[in-house]
């Protein structure tokens, strides 16, 4: 299954390249803006922020809609690249960031309306540690020979944040990404494993990756420490408030901690479908999303989760909280307002 290799949403981005690769004349989409279109609202779409009291949300061929009234109505943002995008996160009502394939990284200074590169898979390619030998063969240098594809972004402020993605790529930057620098050697992950979400709960900041990795960030060492797993199947995303994370993932998998991640409890969700996505409400419930469409909510700081009952659903993504309108879920049809 896809599941197995990358983040859902990744899977299922990747095979819209599949045909535009096959033409003759073809022009890299790192390059080529995005058709403007009244239907980009419903277009396939795989991460959702909230950038003050506006909605953004970003998908497959760089497609990128920003709300203005919680979720009612959507409007394309002008934007550099038609490379799928995987993930979106603002700092500030203004300051955000996307990314996607090729190693693409877009940030935007007026809330989502309008976007500009400031990182791709060339310039990740020079960031990275080189072989010590030559002709040696290490995590890197497979990595370097991929497409870099980027899956999560966060940032602690304008200035300060991460990005990571498949292969333990991990990049810092500390002056709002105008420079990167890898972190890979900061992170303990020697088989290279996929790195699918990057979210802080309290103090702390946490990575959730594949088959069972968790991880960290240490303050003093000023680098990611693993954690111990209590379960070997892949973490697709994490959800964490003052009082607790939980990690979540392949088959409806979830595991809550109250001690920074030492120890972990399972949390039953009776679900068969990897979880993909969660958020914080403002009223403080916690919403979880799968594949199979369906919305889990809890009360109680993830202890017990509750099926919300939905008409039609479909395969989520992604999801933020649109209080006062409701919940934005997003997916493979587009943007879905869920009062």
């Amino acid at each position: 299954m896809f599941e197995q290799w990358l983040r859902p949403v990744l899977a299922v981005a990747a095979l819209s390249c599949l045909p535009v690769l096959a033409q003759p004349g073809y022009r890299d989409p790192l390059d080529v803006p995005p058709l403007h279109s009244k239907m980009a609202s419903a277009a396939a779409l795989n991460g959702v922020a909230r950038a003050g009291d506006r909605l953004v949300a970003v998908g497959l061929r760089g497609t990128i809609v920003y709300s203005d009234d919680l979720g009612a109505s959507w409007q394309q943002a002008t934007t550099p690249s038609s490379l799928d995008l995987t993930a979106v996160y603002f700092a500030t009502p203004q300051s955000g960031w996307a990314v996607g394939h090729q190693g693409v990284v877009l940030h935007s200074s007026d809330g989502g309306r309008n976007w500009e590169r400031q990182l791709d898979g060339a310039a990740i390619a020079q960031l990275l540690p080189q072989p010590k030998a030559p002709g040696q063969e290490n995590a890197t240098q497979t990595q370097a020979n991929r497409d870099f594809p980027l899956l999560d972004v966060w940032f602690e402020d304008a200035e300060k944040g991460f990005v990571v993605g498949a292969f333990n790529l991990i990049l810092r930057t500390e002056d709002g990404g105008k420079n990167w620098r890898s972190w890979s050697s900061r992170t303990p992950n020697p088989q290279g494993l996929h790195l699918y979400a990057i979210r802080p709960a309290g103090a702390d900041l946490f990575i959730t990756g594949e088959q069972g990795l968790l991880l960290r960030f240490e303050p003093r060492s000023q680098a990611f420490q693993t954690l111990d797993s209590p379960y070997k199947g892949s973490y697709f995303n994490l959800v964490g408030t003052a009082q607790m994370v939980l990690a979540i993932g392949l088959r409806g998998s979830a595991y809550r901690s109250t001690d920074r991640g030492q120890t972990w409890q399972k949390v039953e969700t009776g679900l068969s479908s990897s979880l993909c996505a969660g958020t914080v409400r403002a009223d403080g419930s916690i919403v979880l999303v799968s594949l199979a469409g369906d919305v889990l909510v809890s009360h109680d700081q993830a202890r017990t989760f509750t099926r919300w009952p939905l008409a039609h659903p479909a395969p989520y993504f992604a999801v933020a909280d649109a209080t006062p309108a409701g919940l934005s879920l997003v997916g493979l049809r587009g943007v879905r307002l869920l009062k």
